[in-house]
């Protein structure tokens, strides 16, 4: 078992645009109407969304990799790029997402850890996040991860407003 990550950029638009949809897709379709997930989905991950955040230097795209196929990705924003105003010493996953078929083999704990990582080299006193109430399995593993509920936010999916729990971690 070979795991890695690698950095996106432009060239991979197309393969990040793929797993965003399978991603979102596999977590989120059985509690939400079609109509609401092609909605967030088209306006969420089209091209043109897609490539204005990867050109946004605040925020920061990585692939994992298990045995050299795309298993997951993440996204961190710092500064100006975080969703909600959280102070410029924080860093925020904006989305960690690993496909059903190589869940339960520690990637999202590697991604993660990446995210800890970047953090930690530029000093970022906290990591902070929002997971939807009902994704239970999400929140249990940030739990574990040692991030507590410290707020919420609305989260719209398609005209169907939903609550986000804002989980933090602060770093040693």
């Amino acid at each position: 078992m070979i795991m890695n990550i690698k950095k996106c950029n432009l060239d991979d638009l197309h393969t990040l645009q793929e797993i965003s949809y399978e991603t979102f897709n596999e977590t989120f379709k059985a509690q939400n109407s079609p109509e609401n997930m092609k909605v967030y989905l088209d306006r969420a991950f089209n091209l043109q969304q897609l490539e204005n955040e990867l050109c946004t230097p605040s925020s920061e795209f990585f692939f994992v990799y298990f045995n050299n196929e795309v298993a997951g990705y993440l996204k961190i924003n710092t500064k100006d790029a975080q969703t909600e105003q959280m102070g410029e010493d924080t860093l925020e996953v904006e989305r960690i997402y690993v496909k059903n078929a190589f869940k339960k083999q520690g990637l999202g704990k590697y991604l993660l850890n990446k995210a800890f990582e970047i953090a930690r080299e530029n000093n970022y006193k906290k990591i902070w996040l929002g997971v939807w109430e009902k994704n239970e399995n999400a929140i249990a593993f940030y739990k574990r991860m040692g991030f507590i509920q410290t707020g919420e936010h609305s989260f719209y999916m398609g005209d169907e407003e939903q609550t986000d729990f804002i989980m933090t971690k602060t770093l040693a």
